[in-house]
């Protein structure tokens, strides 16, 4: 079974001090760590789409690779891709590239506001 709208939330809110929101509206989930918006994830004519951060060049790269990735809808199209969910992109794919627009916005966070792993 492709990655689809659960399984796509599940594996947001598996993300370290993940958070749903829905500051756009009821049909838009909002998944941000420290207040900052890593994920949003809507679903349009049946079909689930995310957006995710990414970097400028691999955000360029994954759009030649499948037709699926498309600049980000309503986002800065430099930082940030559209995924559709109609199982064309790998499941795995989709993991490593929320994983990474996590990390990104992490990243960006002042240190103390970084989630801390749990010991």
């Amino acid at each position: 079974m492709a990655f689809d709208f659960q399984q796509c939330r599940d594996y947001c809110l598996m993300q370290l001090q993940s958070i749903e929101d829905f500051p756009f509206g009821p049909d838009i989930y909002v998944y941000k760590v420290a207040g900052k918006i890593f994920a949003i994830l809507g679903e349009e004519q049946g079909v689930a789409r995310v957006n995710l951060k990414c970097d400028p060049a691999e955000a360029l790269m994954l759009r030649d690779i499948f037709p699926a990735i498309t600049p980000g809808y309503h986002m800065n199209k430099q930082h940030w891709n559209t995924v559709l969910l109609d199982a064309s992109v790998p499941d795995n794919e989709i993991k490593r590239q929320i994983e990474n627009s996590y990390q990104l916005v992490v990243k960006s966070l002042p240190k103390a506001k970084r989630p801390q792993l749990v010991q």
